[in-house]
């Protein structure tokens, strides 16, 4: 009698699989989005650090002894304010130190020039990280 009636749709179990899947896709996605945004984050303490690069280079490539290089000699900038990203940076003979906040990974960026300016050595924690390059 009922024969020719059919049934459209999806079963609970059938959704509550898919409902699963889109779980543990998301609960593998969280931890590489959030590391993700904070290295887009730690971006803005990298750009920070190379306006103060390029005027130590310049510095050291005009003559000014590494051990006289920080804020506002030989057209070092001053201390930048601290923003959302960057906590503080600081120049110390011709060493660039820029520390992130929390919200970008808590990590440092060092920047080390050679003696003539024109190659530079990075460490700190932000290699570890993964946010900057070496």
């Amino acid at each position: 009698m009922f024969s020719h009636l059919r049934m459209y749709g999806f079963s609970l179990i059938e959704l509550m699989i898919v409902v699963s899947i889109i779980g543990i896709l998301a609960m593998i996605a969280a931890p590489s989005y959030q590391h993700y945004t904070q290295r887009a984050r730690f971006a803005e303490v990298i750009s920070i650090a190379d306006s103060f690069k390029t005027a130590v280079s310049l510095a050291l490539q005009q003559g000014a002894s590494s051990a006289e290089l920080t804020h506002g000699k030989y057209g070092i900038p001053a201390e930048p304010k601290s923003t959302q990203n960057l906590a503080s940076l600081h120049v110390e003979s011709g060493v660039i130190t820029a520390i992130s906040t929390e919200r970008a990974g808590n990590a440092t960026y060092v920047l080390k020039p050679s003696a003539e300016g024109s190659v530079w050595t990075i460490s700190g924690s932000c290699l570890k990280s993964g946010f900057c390059n070496a």
